[in-house]
């Protein structure tokens, strides 16, 4: 069994990480001390690793706990898992897409300000986006002030 000190060793992954992955259902420790110390049981070294190459991949955490359900159903193939992957993959070129979207704005926009000494009122880069009107949300696909959850793709879990 491993404390939380030693999983976080081995794993290479920080306390408040591990208590952040038990809170939203990723990990939990296979049992506590009666002075309330968590213990993990080695696979959990494993399991740790796998959420965070799993992040790296880009997959959410509520994407992952998914992913890691799948491992527990008996009635689950890899064509799941396959399907799961495929989908992350477009959302990303969608993304990707997107952010290339805004970096041409970005672009034109600074393209346009060739005297950087004008008054800020006279700014064609600030006048430009006060005449978009939105534009550049529109373009990328969000919604202009739509509030974002942490950990979650386009606000949605």
């Amino acid at each position: 069994m491993f404390t939380i000190g030693r999983l976080a060793t081995e794993s290479g992954v920080n306390r408040d990480a591990l208590r952040y992955y038990e809170r939203e259902g990723l990990l939990a420790p296979a049992a506590k001390t009666g002075a309330g110390y968590r213990l993990y049981e080695a696979n959990a070294v494993r399991r740790v690793r796998f959420i965070q190459h799993a992040q790296r991949c880009g997959f959410t955490l509520a994407e992952i706990h998914e992913l890691l359900d799948l491992r527990q159903t008996g009635n689950a193939c890899c064509a799941d898992v396959r399907e799961r992957a495929v989908d992350k993959r477009r959302r990303l070129r969608d993304r990707i897409r997107a952010m290339q979207a805004m970096a041409t704005a970005l672009d034109e926009l600074i393209a346009a300000c060739t005297d950087g000494h004008r008054p800020v009122d006279d700014c064609p880069i600030l006048a430009a986006l006060e005449h978009a009107g939105g534009q550049a949300d529109i373009e990328s696909g969000d919604e202009p002030n739509a509030p974002r959850r942490k950990g979650t793709e386009n606000g949605t879990a």
